[in-house]
């Protein structure tokens, strides 16, 4: 999105500054036998006729930084992985070497996490859709009618960052929006289906 705005500035800009000199030219630069300024779509009078620039044509725009045009060095995608770092602390799963406290770093992939690479990939699927970013660690809201499903004891609380943003957020199976909730985080949470 941001991309797209900046580029929808660049273009605008680009003709501007091309169509300036023309308009603002005389008859002298351009070698014509008459004397006086050339007819022009410039406004002689109103609000915009001071808008007409009086050193020339406007600076053309600057290239775009990396992190918008996807050129070298640290893209959206680059950055946003390496920034995400969590804890995880699971218990009561019943699944043997699931319950712990687990590091989990992304861009490289690094921590203690059982399956840290998978967890990344799962973290950067959610982190590709404005959806997924805005749903994937948030909390059942107080009132939401769920199933009264009960889907074991375990909990689990995830600490850190992720993609920049501060996350803090607890995790359980006891009805069905939680499970479903659950079952979202897997694998950066353990499977206990």
């Amino acid at each position: 999105m941001l991309r797209r705005l900046a580029l929808s500035a660049v273009v605008p800009l680009a003709v501007l500054a091309a169509a300036v000199p023309a308009s603002t030219a005389t008859a002298s630069d351009s070698g014509s036998a008459s004397s006086g300024p050339v007819p022009s779509v410039a406004p002689t009078s109103g609000p915009f006729a001071a808008a007409r620039p009086a050193l020339g044509p406007l600076p053309m725009p600057l290239p775009l930084p990396g992190f918008l045009d996807d050129g070298p060095g640290t893209g959206a995608g680059e950055a946003d992985e390496a920034r995400t770092r969590l804890t995880v602390s699971v218990e009561n799963t019943g699944v043997p070497g699931a319950d712990g406290t687990f590091e989990l770093e992304c861009g490289p992939t690094g921590g203690t996490h059982p399956e840290g690479q998978a967890a990344c990939d799962r973290l950067a699927e959610a982190g590709a859709t404005r959806a997924g970013r805005q749903e994937l660690f948030r909390e059942t809201p107080e009132g939401t009618m769920c199933t009264m499903i009960h889907g074991g004891d375990a909990f689990a609380r995830i600490v850190g960052t992720w993609e920049g943003r501060a996350v803090d957020t607890t995790a359980s199976r006891r009805d069905g929006c939680e499970i479903a909730r659950w079952n979202s985080l897997v694998p950066v949470l353990p499977d206990v289906r």
